[in-house]
């Protein structure tokens, strides 16, 4: 057995009273023997007592005791900030109008901002836990079902942007209100849906005057009926379907008979009643998916779509119409006068031109044309009748051998 032994000296600094480190340090002798693979201390003991430290004396702890410092001074700093931060998210999304929300990848609502409170008077913890779609009713749940489509449908390694949508949102007293939504997916690094978050601003002003210019520019004012501009817009689409199906259309053009007598005689006020109340009588005597307009003054059309592919079973289903209408206006009006609070009875009819089409084998203006040239003809003819245009002049001939 081997050993040997060699003094090893050690430099301690031993703390004071005081919450600091001591100035004072003592040495310590230990003495080892190494038996085997261990090293065994044989001897220890203090060669000096407490001595003032030297002069530039590298002390541990003082270092440890600055970088304590340093590291509470940068928690002190980090948590001021996060603080200002939390401050300034309260700032931006619990006084903004705007709704802020979050929701997971089962649409589960996560965090909604304040404004939802104030705009459809639901607290936040009614919101939090449930699912989105109790924001909205059916129509608007369709809205949201196809943008989240949308979305899935993106690529997970392509990064998608923000989608918006318009949608009707449901308010604690039952009412409906529009908001504008714009939103974007969450993902997390493999690419998969993990949640949504979004921006929700009303919009129900908005929208009540969009619909308000919506209808100054494509209705008739007094009768709310479809305006020339509307009317034509659809008859271009009822000539493109036409001619996409080959079922014929029809243009019936009708002008009110002795009209200028009425408002002669009673004034504009009656005549107008008048008119609102033979565009109801139109109304009801087509379908939901025909169009009914007021050129102007007594002027009206009817465009009628989805007649048979047959030109003269096409041309017997357009008269049958125009025939029904004519016997509807006729009937008595009885019309309450505003100014003078009397009821004043009048006896109206109407003469009617009737144009069928096929396709775009003409012009919309020819259409409209041949129509009016043949409700003239019905006045002239005496009135209160139904008179059938020719037929175009470059319609096909296997529909008019049909």
């Amino acid at each position: 057995m081997t050993w040997w032994w060699s003094p090893r000296f050690f430099t301690s600094t031993c703390p004071a009273a005081e919450k600091h480190v001591s100035t004072h340090m003592a040495r310590l002798t230990l003495i080892f023997r190494r038996e085997g693979d261990t090293w065994m201390i044989v001897h220890c003991s203090y060669s000096a007592a407490y001595q003032s430290t030297q002069h530039g004396k590298v002390n541990p702890l003082f270092s440890l005791l600055e970088q304590n410092r340093a590291l509470q001074a940068l928690v002190a700093e980090r948590t001021q900030a996060l603080q200002n931060s939390q401050n300034m998210y309260r700032l931006l999304t619990e006084d903004a109008q705007d709704v802020l929300w979050r929701t997971d990848s089962q649409l589960i609502v996560t965090y909604i901002s304040p404004a939802d409170e104030r705009l459809r008077g639901f607290r936040a913890d009614e919101v939090v836990g449930h699912h989105v779609f109790d924001m909205f009713n059916e129509e608007g749940i369709a809205v949201v079902k196809a943008m989240i489509l949308r979305h899935a449908e993106k690529a997970s390694d392509t990064p998608a942007g923000f989608l918006n949508f318009q949608v009707q949102q449901r308010c604690k007293d039952g009412r409906l209100i529009w908001g504008e939504v714009v939103f974007k997916c969450d993902r997390n690094a493999q690419g998969e849906v993990i949640g949504y978050h979004g921006i929700t601003r009303e919009i129900t002003e908005r929208k009540r005057l969009e619909e308000q210019v919506h209808q100054l520019a494509f209705h008739d004012p007094l009768t709310r009926l479809a305006n020339r501009r509307l009317m034509l817009e659809h008859l271009d689409q009822a000539m493109s379907a036409s001619k996409r199906s080959r079922h014929h259309g029809a243009v019936i053009f009708l002008d009110l008979d002795n009209f200028k007598s009425l408002n002669d005689t009673h004034g504009h006020g009656v005549g107008d009643l008048l008119l609102i109340e033979v565009a109801a009588r139109l109304k009801a005597c087509v379908r939901e998916a025909d169009t009914v307009a007021r050129f102007g003054g007594d002027e009206f059309v009817v465009l009628v779509c989805e007649l048979d592919t047959k030109q003269h079973e096409a041309v017997a289903q357009a008269t049958a119409i125009a025939e029904k209408i004519r016997i509807r206006l006729a009937e008595p009006y009885v019309l309450q006068a505003a100014a003078s609070g009397s009821t004043i009875g009048h006896q109206c009819t109407a003469s009617i031109g009737v144009a069928v089409f096929l396709g775009r084998d003409e012009s919309q203006q020819s259409v409209i044309d041949r129509a009016d040239a043949a409700m003239y003809q019905a006045k002239e003819d005496g009135r209160n009748r139904i008179q059938l245009a020719p037929l175009s002049a470059v319609a096909p001939l296997s529909a008019v051998a049909d």
